[in-house]
């Protein structure tokens, strides 16, 4: 990037945007940039900068040279930085923002243009966030699709690593821009997120109204590294040496992303956040993961909310996708299902009561035994972005009615008596397929217990009975879908019948063996 001096006196009537270091000049933050998307009413977007200790800054909001408003403050002696907080706007635009600073006899002035109003969205995590438009499934004709979506601006942030917590963005590899088949397309793993700008186009698709897309994403890294130190010790994390796993293979140390590339958009004001992450958990602090990122999650909002003058709600919405499926070697079957159960603080599915406000894509059946990026990296992103934008619309924007998730097991009865289990789910299911080994049971024997797949005996509109026959022991638990590898691409067992959306995997205690007893599922 290129580095702006302002000397005394100088005068420059137009002046492109680019990072400094505070207290060089009089400049905005690192993103706030031409074709730049600032968060809608109801909430204030916040704007803010550099200046020189004591100076007078003047914000005012254009368009077709008419003053929208204005805005004055001050630059704060001990950062030498200013903020202002606009008035709620409607989507929409284009407008102009220009600063000017006042000091003695120096006016200074920047600004910034084609500056839409709309949602802002931050997306992070590892390298399935990472991957670009040119990775994925029918990679020609998303990269061609773009004409339409000129509202849709993309922001991508560079990979920087921080001792500490940061002000601004070290740098910015992708500045504000308009989506082309060029920046969404540049390189693998570099530039914009595939997962990111496909959810936004979605979201445009049904809001028709802008949105702005921030990737801050870093592939082969562990959540230790996206945490604050707060939220670490939150979760008994203290700090510790290299971390031995295959699956690191980005920046290990605790907080350095956090620090370098999540903190610094911490003063902007965002309508939302989603997160694909976890890989890099599997074979470290696996056991915490229900505690780090429920920790992170808190963090991340208290954060944001605080950096933003309150204009970023307290909860804002967090959505997530749930891992993938990964080939069998990389992992033991344990372990990925494991985590898969963590992401949602142990209850299966979300919003629960640890994790209020957020919302999941199931991605277990979208395996992609072929990519040429690693199992662990599957291509298709539309199907993940198009589940995630439902959750949205349901969470973030209340849309009623809307199915976002698939069936979640609702009351179990085990018939002793008749050898089955039966389930009986939230929603309506549509059995795809039987299965004899995706449904598991724990039966125990001499103090001893051991999963057997069952069969799946008969089903109904929103019901289903297990062939537990084999179980000579007591039956304590059952779990569906525990393994590594579920099932083959959208081909899982259970969907929901009208939206394509799959049962998430499930465990649950068996908490009576009382024929006929019915069991609730834990809530």
């Amino acid at each position: 990037m290129v580095v702006l001096v302002f000397v005394l006196g100088l005068v420059l009537p137009l002046i492109q945007r680019a990072h400094t270091s505070a207290g060089v000049g009089f400049q905005f933050a690192s993103y706030i940039d031409d074709y730049m998307v600032l968060q809608k009413e109801p909430a204030g977007a916040v704007i803010w900068g550099y200046g020189i200790s004591g100076a007078t800054v003047t914000v005012t909001l254009c368009q077709d040279q008419e003053i929208i408003m204005k805005k004055v403050t001050h630059v704060k002696a001990y950062s030498n930085s200013w903020m202002v907080v606009l008035d709620p706007m409607k989507p929409g635009g284009p407008y102009e923002v220009m600063a000017q600073q006042t000091f003695g006899k120096m006016n200074l002035t920047l600004r910034v243009h084609d500056v839409l109003f709309g949602d802002v969205w931050l997306c992070s995590g590892q390298s399935n966030m990472q991957m670009t438009v040119l990775q994925i499934f029918n990679a020609t004709r998303e990269l061609s699709n773009t004409t339409a979506y000129q509202s849709v601006r993309i922001l991508s942030v560079s990979l920087i690593q921080a001792e500490q917590e940061l002000e601004d963005l070290a740098e910015v590899d992708l500045r504000w821009s308009k989506p082309t088949s060029e920046n969404l397309g540049h390189g693998k793993f570099e530039y914009m997120s595939a997962v990111c700008w496909l959810f936004g186009r979605y979201l445009y698709d049904t809001l028709r109204y802008p949105i702005g897309l921030i990737s801050s994403s870093w592939g082969g890294t562990p959540i230790e590294a996206w945490s604050s130190g707060r939220s670490l010790k939150a979760c008994g994390v203290h700090r510790q040496g290299f971390i031995p796993s295959d699956s690191v293979t980005g920046p290990s140390e605790y907080s350095v992303l956090w620090n370098a590339m999540i903190h610094p958009l911490s003063n902007m004001t965002l309508k939302g956040v989603i997160w694909y992450q976890g890989e890099s958990n599997v074979n470290f602090n696996r056991d915490l993961y229900n505690c780090t990122f429920p920790a992170l999650i808190e963090d991340w909002r208290q954060t944001f909310h605080h950096g933003s003058q309150g204009q970023t709600e307290r909860l804002f919405p967090f959505g997530f996708v749930q891992l993938s499926s990964v080939l069998a070697g990389a992992v033991s079957n344990d372990q990925l299902p494991q985590i898969r159960w963590h992401q949602t603080a142990d209850f299966g599915y979300v919003p629960n009561l640890r994790m209020p406000n957020t919302f999941m894509a199931v991605a277990m059946d979208l395996g992609d035994r072929n990519s040429p990026f690693g199992s662990v990296h599957p291509r298709d992103k539309q199907t993940v972005a198009y589940r995630l934008h439902l959750g949205a619309r349901a969470v973030a924007y209340g849309e009623k009615q809307l199915i976002f998730q698939g069936p979640l097991p609702e009351k179990i009865e085990l018939l002793a008596d008749k050898g089955l289990l039966n389930i009986r789910y939230s929603q309506q299911i549509q059995v795809q397929r039987q299965d004899d080994k995706i449904f598991e049971i724990s039966c125990c024997d001499d103090h001893q217990c051991k999963w057997l797949p069952v069969p799946m005996n008969t089903f109904s509109t929103q019901s289903l009975a297990l062939n537990i026959s084999s179980c000579q022991g007591t039956l304590v638990a059952f779990r569906y879908a525990w393994t590594t590898w579920p099932c083959e691409y959208k081909q899982c067992p259970l969907y929901h019948p009208s939206s394509t959306l799959p049962a998430p995997p499930f465990t649950a205690f068996i908490t009576n063996q009382m024929p006929g007893h019915h069991s609730k599922v834990a809530q």
